[in-house]
């Protein structure tokens, strides 16, 4: 066996049908006495939920996040902590309350109570993202990092079909580049072949009967162990393009991850053999066709498979493929910008994987 470093970040977990009611002892146990519960518009009769559940411990709601955490809403937000006194932060929501609670934290300290309501992951991650001047750029720092996260699976049975769908496919996107990361172990492995293997399983089970909560539990464990991959090795191709694609081009963040994953695995296939037995063992694929069953699965579920659906330009894809190679990353195989151009194409036509050939 290689030598390895493992690393554990300290998080607590609660996770169970109804858990959401007990916020305000979780709240409490982080000793919060003025939080400011986060939101988008969209979810703010659920942010309200949580204010009430949280009682006098909650100061107020922001119900202003949006997708990619632009740095004027974290401005807006900032005037709002300091006139209302804050001093903890209950984001409820998918990545983009999350990720707004994560940026008034790094310039705050303030502690996270995480509750999600999609499988992005975000809530398990101490990666944060800010875009400003039409650039979207990440960092990591344990400061953001929740330290507890609420995991209550009523609270994705109103999760629309499509997001319940692509923020799902994200959640198996961070586990399968952590099968593949420069500082992989053999623990994050384990959970990130786990991950993938309980939500493509759950995924189309959701569909089918959407009030089935232990389906969605499973969804929501696989999510847990997606974000734990994510927050705990380091991300790749896959990653670095959904950023450059969601931040300069203002795509829908989960629907990219969705399109992106297929093509970023094509891409690396050759080059990680190991990650690519381990994925098709989640999935009930061939070694050689893990890409194209991811869009397959994708394409079964009735989501986007290209670009062009969720609102690229042809004419920015070279512009995109120049974004995603100027700074050098890890990545197992090698980037350069004639192959990222070539994956794009591929992306934006929607055209599946050919099993068996490498991009």
């Amino acid at each position: 066996m290689e030598a390895f470093l493992y690393e554990s970040q300290a998080a607590r977990v609660k996770f169970g049908v109804d858990v959401r009611k007990e916020v305000r002892k979780e709240l409490e146990s982080l000793g919060g006495k003025r939080a400011l519960v986060v939101s988008t518009l969209e979810q703010k009769d659920l942010a309200q939920e949580m204010a009430g559940y949280l009682g006098e411990l909650c100061v107020g709601v922001l119900a202003e996040a949006v997708q990619h955490v632009p740095r004027e809403t974290i401005n807006k937000g900032m005037a709002v902590v300091r006139e209302l006194q804050v001093d903890s932060l209950v984001p409820v929501g998918g990545g983009s309350s999350i990720g707004l609670a994560k940026a008034l934290a790094l310039e705050t300290r303030f502690p996270i109570l995480a509750i999600p309501t999609t499988y992005a992951g975000s809530e398990m991650t101490p990666i944060w993202g800010i875009t400003e001047n039409g650039q979207k750029k990440t960092g990591k720092n344990i400061i953001v990092k929740p330290k507890t996260v609420i995991y209550d699976p009523t609270l994705t049975v109103t999760l629309p079909p499509r997001l319940t769908v692509t923020s799902g496919m994200n959640a198996i996107a961070h586990c399968a580049e952590g099968l593949y990361a420069e500082n992989a172990n053999p623990i994050i492995s384990m959970m990130a072949v786990e991950g993938i293997t309980a939500l493509s399983s759950s995924l189309p089970k959701i569909l089918e009967q959407p009030e089935d909560l232990e389906a969605r539990s499973k969804a929501l464990y696989g999510t847990w162990l997606g974000g734990t991959v994510l927050g705990s090795v380091g991300m790749a191709l896959h990653h670095k393009l959904c950023h450059v694609l969601g931040g300069s081009y203002n795509l829908q963040h989960a629907d990219t991850h969705t399109v992106i994953l297929p093509y970023a695995i094509w891409y690396n296939s050759t080059h990680a053999p190991y990650a690519m037995e381990a994925s098709s063992k989640a999935i009930g694929s061939d070694a050689d066709d893990v890409a194209g069953a991811l869009f397959d699965l994708s394409k079964s579920l009735g989501v986007p498979v290209s670009l062009e659906e969720i609102g690229m330009k042809r004419e920015d894809l070279d512009e995109a493929a120049m974004i995603a190679t100027r700074n050098p990353y890890y990545n197992p195989r090698p980037i350069d910008e004639s192959g990222i151009r070539s994956l794009l194409e591929f992306a934006f036509v929607g055209e599946r994987p050919i099993q068996g050939k490498s991009l």
